[in-house]
């Protein structure tokens, strides 16, 4: 029969008993110390892995980025109602109403002569403020539109366009004065 190495150097007298046994111990110690699964998995694992840490990297980012919007949005709507509150026009107890279109619905605000006509005439403009309408200076207004333009709330006179060369009206203008 063959001898196995190791007794053929223990026979031949170049190695000890305790040298055989300290080189066996290394030996189940690497075994022992290598984990299951640290054969580096294949090409094709690797790159599935490092496809899907990317995907949910880009995931990860587009969540926070969503997160850093909501939180800006807020802070824009606080600034606004903090600039409304502040600067808006305080509201009277009037019979005459100035009316207006918003969201396809005819809305109204108290207003006395005096405020009609600064309205009419571009001074004051009107913005949308927790659940109801303030009017506001026009400094205080674009500073509104610059913020979050939905919250102002656009004006018929303020979009008056010339009138269109075929229209059969043209010739009849309506006044100014005229309330609704």
């Amino acid at each position: 029969m063959s001898l196995s190495l190791r007794e053929q150097l223990l026979k031949a007298g170049l190695v000890n008993e305790k040298q055989v046994q300290k080189v066996e111990q290394q030996q189940n110690r690497q075994q022992h110390g290598q984990k299951k699964g640290s054969v580096p998995p294949p090409p094709d694992r690797q790159a599935a892995a490092s496809k899907a840490q990317a995907e949910k990297a880009a995931h990860d980012q587009a969540l926070q980025r969503a997160r850093n919007e909501k939180v800006e949005r807020k802070a824009r709507r606080a600034a606004i109602r903090q600039m409304v509150e502040q600067n808006r026009i305080p509201r009277i107890e009037s019979e005459d109403h100035f009316n207006f279109v918003d969201g396809g619905k005819v809305r109204h605000v108290a207003v006395n002569p005096e405020l009609r006509a600064r309205i009419q005439g571009g001074e004051l403009l009107l913005v949308r403020h927790d659940g109801f309408y303030a009017l506001v200076p026009r400094d205080i207004g674009e500073r509104v539109r610059e913020r979050e333009a939905a919250m102002l709330v656009p004006l018929a006179a303020a979009e008056a366009t010339a009138p269109a060369e075929d229209d059969p009206y043209k010739d009849f203008v309506v006044p100014d004065d005229l309330t609704w």
